[in-house]
C-alpha cells in the first residue's frame, strides 16, 4: 500500500520515489511540520529524516496497545494439550513458543513475553470487570459520582506528558464494538484525566475519513461548525457555573466531573480548529476493505490494523489503543467473531470450554489467530522505513489480556513488541514475581518514550530486565 500526496485541487499525485526526488532538491533543514508550497497550495508532510532539523533527527516514538478478553488457553505443559499453553516453554532467551504463539517466531528478536504480572488492585474484582482497568491499574470502586476509574496509560502520556501535542490527533481510540459500552464492560481501553471512558471508533471508513478526510466538508464549513460548537460549549459552561452554586456537595461533585469532560471536548475543538489549515496526508486506499463490518471480522480486524500502521507512518498520531473485543459476553458485537471465522464457538464459549479436554486446543487456536493479528501489524510497521530502521523499531506495542483464563485476574498473558530503537531488550520470556505490579511496565514504557517518570498507579518502580 503506497503513500501518495496530492494537492488540494486534485492535481499532481506523487509516489514515494517521486516525492523523494522532489524533496532531495532542498538541502536546507526544515522543521517536522514541513510544508510543500506551490502556486498557493500547501501540504504537510509526515516525519522524514532528510527534512528534519539538527534537533529533530531522532524519529518520533509511538505507543500502541491491543487488548483481547477472557484470557488464554492454559492447559498443563506436560499434559495432552500442553502444546496449546499460551506461555512459552523455558525462560529468558532460552525459550520456545508453543503453538499459540509460534506465529511470532519470525519476530522473535522483536518481542518479549511477560509472565506473572497483574494489577494488584484488580485481582479481587470480578473477572469480567477487569477489562476497564487494563491500562489504568485502578480498582473500579463506587464513589459519590459513580464508578471510579483513572486516566489510562496512553492518555497519561499523550495528555499529561503532552507527547500527543504535536500531531493532528493526540490519540486514536479503536475497538471492534465501538462507543464506550457500559461501566465494567467498556468498549474502550482509553480513559480521560477524569477517569471517563473515551469513545472508540469501530468502522474502518469512519477511521479513514477521520485520519485522511477524503470526503469531508470544506475548510470553511468545518471552521464554521467548530466555531458554532465552541459557542455552544461557552453557553453550557456559563449555565453550569450558575447551576453549581445551587447544588449540594454530592451533586456539585457529579457536575464537576461532567464539566471536566466538557472542558476536554472544548480542548479538542480548539485543537481541531488549529489544524484546519494543515492538509491531511493523502493515502492510496487500494487494498483497504473500508466497507468491512462485524459480519466480516477477518477483513475488519486487518483493515483496522492497516489503518493503525498508516496513522503511525503519516505521523497523524503517536498513540493508539485497539480493543479486539469487550468483556461484555454475548452482548459484545465481537463475541461472535470466532464463530464467523470458523472456530465453532463464540469467544466467551471458547474461554469457558478451555479447561475441558479438546476445549484447550479450540481456545488455543483462537489465541493463535489473535497472535497472527499482532504479527500482521508488526509486519506492516516493519515495512515502513524510518531513519536507520523501521516504524516498528520506533513503536512500542503492548498486547495482552486482563485475565489469565476467564474470570482469573492474575498472571496476565502479555507481550511487549517492537521498539528496538527505544532501548527494549527483546527475544526473551521474562518471568516476573507475582507480587510485581503490572504498572511497573507502564513506568518503563513512559521512560522509553523519553519522559521523566517514576510512577504510575500502584507501581513500585520500573520492570527489571526489560531494558538493554
Amino acid at each position: 500500500m503506497s503513500l501518495f500526496y496530492r494537492d488540494r485541487g486534485g492535481g499532481n499525485c506523487y509516489s514515494d520515489k517521486e516525492r523523494e526526488k522532489l524533496m532531495s532538491k532542498s538541502a536546507h533543514y526544515m522543521n517536522r511540520r514541513t510544508m510543500l508550497k506551490a502556486a498557493g497550495i500547501s501540504m504537510a508532510l509526515p516525519w522524514m529524516e532528510s527534512l528534519a532539523g539538527p534537533s529533530s533527527k531522532v524519529p518520533p516514538r509511538r505507543f500502541c496497545s491491543i487488548y483481547f478478553p477472557y484470557g488464554v488457553s492454559l492447559p498443563k505443559q506436560e499434559g495432552e494439550f500442553g502444546e496449546w499453553n499460551w506461555f512459552p516453554n523455558g525462560s529468558g532467551q532460552d525459550f520456545t513458543f508453543n503453538k499459540s504463539l509460534e506465529v511470532l517466531e519470525p519476530f522473535r528478536d522483536q518481542v518479549t513475553v511477560l509472565g506473572g504480572l497483574s494489577h494488584p488492585k484488580v485481582r479481587r474484582i470480578g473477572g469480567h470487570d477487569s477489562g476497564d482497568t487494563f491500562l489504568t491499574g485502578e480498582e473500579l470502586s463506587l464513589s459519590a459520582t459513580g464508578l471510579k476509574n483513572s486516566i489510562s496509560l496512553d492518555q497519561f502520556m499523550a495528555q499529561r506528558h503532552r507527547l500527543g501535542a504535536t500531531t493532528r490527533f493526540s490519540s486514536l481510540v479503536l475497538s471492534s464494538d465501538g462507543g464506550v459500552g457500559m461501566p465494567t464492560r467498556a468498549n474502550t481501553l482509553s480513559y480521560s484525566s477524569s477517569g471517563q471512558p473515551i469513545p472508540s471508533l469501530n468502522r474502518p471508513a469512519v477511521v479513514f475519513e477521520r485520519l485522511f478526510g477524503l470526503n469531508g466538508d470544506s475548510i470553511e464549513a468545518q471552521r464554521k461548525g467548530l466555531t458554532r460548537t465552541g459557542s455552544h460549549l461557552d453557553l453550557l459552561l456559563d449555565e453550569a457555573r450558575t447551576l453549581h452554586r445551587k447544588l449540594g456537595r454530592t451533586d456539585q461533585g457529579k457536575l464537576d466531573q461532567y464539566l471536566t469532560s466538557v472542558r476536554e471536548i472544548e480542548q479538542d475543538v480548539e485543537r481541531s480548529a488549529q489544524w484546519l489549515n494543515v492538509p491531511r496526508p493523502k493515502v492510496n486506499a487500494e487494498g483497504l476493505s473500508l466497507d468491512a463490518d462485524n459480519e466480516t471480522p477477518g477483513k475488519l480486524i486487518h483493515t483496522m490494523l492497516d489503518l493503525i500502521a498508516l496513522a503511525f507512518q503519516t505521523d497523524s498520531t503517536r498513540f493508539v489503543t485497539y480493543q479486539l473485543a469487550s468483556m461484555h459476553g454475548a452482548i459484545s458485537i465481537a463475541n461472535k467473531f470466532p464463530s464467523l471465522l470458523g472456530f465453532n464457538k463464540d469467544a466467551h464459549g471458547l474461554a469457558h470450554g478451555a479447561g475441558k479436554g479438546k476445549g484447550a486446543e479450540a481456545k488455543g487456536k483462537w489465541d493463535r489467530y489473535q497472535a497472527e493479528c499482532l504479527a500482521y501489524l508488526m509486519k506492516r510497521l516493519s515495512e515502513f522505513e524510518e531513519g536507520d530502521g523501521s516504524v516498528l523499531d520506533n513503536t512500542c506495542i503492548l498486547y495482552g489480556s486482563s485475565n489469565s483464563k476467564t474470570h482469573n485476574n492474575t498472571n496476565y498473558p502479555l507481550i511487549l513488541a517492537g521498539g528496538n530503537k527505544m532501548g527494549y531488550r527483546h527475544g526473551q520470556y521474562l518471568k516476573c514475581d507475582s507480587k510485581t505490579p503490572f504498572s511497573n511496565v507502564f513506568v518503563t514504557i513512559q521512560q522509553q518514550m523519553g519522559v521523566k517518570a517514576d510512577s504510575f498507579a500502584d507501581s513500585t518502580g520500573t520492570l527489571d530486565g526489560l531494558i538493554v
